[in-house]
């Protein structure tokens, strides 16, 4: 099966990419960063806000190939200050149930837009 792409009007793209890629087994999510579909801006209120404006934007991509949360294999956390860690980490942990999907949080130098979190993610079917 060719790729094939997902979108979905709650998330935006700030680039030249597909919200998600459906390879018929797994669908790859570009990282996405907190912006708000009802203003096009980030999110406001600290980074467990934009952690929270994250998922709802990758899980409405998801929704889009008729997958869920629990469909969730792998997430990859970016943040642009480690001491955001536990408010990241708080937040995460409202969006999944165990068994959760295995993580790497990383530390960057900054993000698009100015924004304090990207998530990415893979699913599989």
């Amino acid at each position: 099966m060719p790729r094939m792409p997902l979108s979905s009007p709650n998330a935006a793209a700030v680039g030249p990419y597909s919200h998600a890629v459906d390879d018929g087994d797994y669908v790859f999510c570009s990282g996405q960063t907190p912006i708000d579909p009802d203003t096009g801006a980030l999110k406001e209120g600290g980074v467990g806000a934009q952690t929270h404006q994250c998922f709802d934007n990758l899980f409405a991509v998801l929704a889009d190939g008729g997958l869920e949360p629990q469909h969730v294999s792998k997430v990859n956390v970016y943040l642009t200050d480690m001491d955001d860690f536990a408010a990241m980490n708080s937040a995460y942990a409202e969006r999944f149930e165990e068994p959760f999907p295995a993580r790497t949080t990383i530390g960057v130098a900054a993000l698009p837009l100015g924004a304090r979190v990207e998530i990415e993610l893979v699913a599989r079917r």
